[in-house]
């Protein structure tokens, strides 16, 4: 139970090059130390085992029967954690994990995310959404792209780009009012997500001020990807980003009836720990970003 708890770790690693080198002298140039040092730490191996491991000699030291029976094993054992972790440093070194909310994640990184892999086929990625703010220091990410702004002590952070809103619905469903030729028609249809104060800027910004939607039943869905799927298939109105929903609109599967697209100053983020900037995997992402997003501001 003893050697349980106290296991000698450093002592081993000692004996380890002092059997493969067959000298105190050569173990101590491999693992810095002093030949005094190491014949202190192959001491207290041989007092815990009460037994001795080399025979001293003249310039020569030789395995004791004791310790050719130790010497394999101890070597083996060094051997099974030196492939242990480098096997882990290759995978944190050649997977990115990336967290983004589901719509950053489906509406922009995914489909960009081809050239990523074209420019750099050794580096594996693996993309995790959620809408919660990751904590780097409990979870296994390397990257975040988080919506904000930019006010998170502690970690590096670069402006992917702002974002901007503007009411998106389906063509038939503005057709069935006899289409949407002034902001207040918007005001006939059902609204996704009515406490939204994206709403109240919107309106403002179109020149209709003071609009209260606080008697709207409240439908939240959590993300702008549900809320256009939603719209799409005619059952309201949502405030979206047009660079999101681009193609939507460019396919006829949604309608931006106005060219008024405002902004409440906040952005997509880039952020990780600064502790983790010079990380290749993270600088070959962040570079590979600056030249994807072109609004991205270091």
């Amino acid at each position: 139970m003893k050697m349980a708890r106290q296991f000698p770790l450093n002592a081993m690693r000692v004996f380890d090059a002092a059997a493969r080198h067959g000298s105190f002298t050569k173990a101590g140039e491999d693992l810095g130390m002093t030949q005094t040092a190491v014949s202190y730490q192959i001491k207290l191996l041989e007092d815990l085992l009460g037994e001795p491991l080399f025979l001293r000699r003249p310039r020569q030291i030789v395995l004791t029967e004791i310790g050719q029976r130790l010497a394999p094993k101890v070597a083996e054992a060094f051997g099974i954690l030196s492939d242990a972790f480098a096997s882990l440093q290759n995978d944190a070194e050649g997977t990115l994990v990336i967290s983004a909310t589901y719509t950053m994640a489906s509406r922009w990184l995914a489909p960009h995310l081809g050239s990523f892999h074209l420019q750099h086929p050794t580096v594996a990625v693996r993309l995790l959404t959620d809408q919660h703010l990751v904590d780097f220091s409990r979870e296994a990410v390397d990257v975040a792209i988080r919506y904000g702004d930019g006010n998170w002590p502690g970690l590096a952070r670069h402006r992917i780009m702002e974002l901007t809103f503007t009411p998106m619905l389906s063509p038939k469903l503005a057709a069935s009012v006899g289409g949407i030729h002034k902001p207040e028609d918007l005001l006939k249809l059902p609204i996704f997500d009515p406490t939204d104060p994206w709403w109240v800027q919107w309106f403002a910004e179109a020149g209709v001020p003071g609009v209260d939607l606080s008697d709207r039943p409240h439908t939240y869905l959590g993300t702008q990807t549900l809320e256009a799927d939603t719209v799409m298939g005619g059952h309201g109105v949502a405030m979206l980003n047009p660079e999101f929903f681009a193609n939507d609109v460019a396919f006829g599967r949604l309608y931006q009836p106005f060219d008024i697209a405002c902004a409440d100053g906040k952005a997509h983020w880039l952020v990780y720990p600064e502790s983790r900037r010079n990380i290749p995997k993270i600088r070959l992402f962040r570079n590979w970003l600056r030249s994807e997003a072109p609004t991205f501001i270091d």
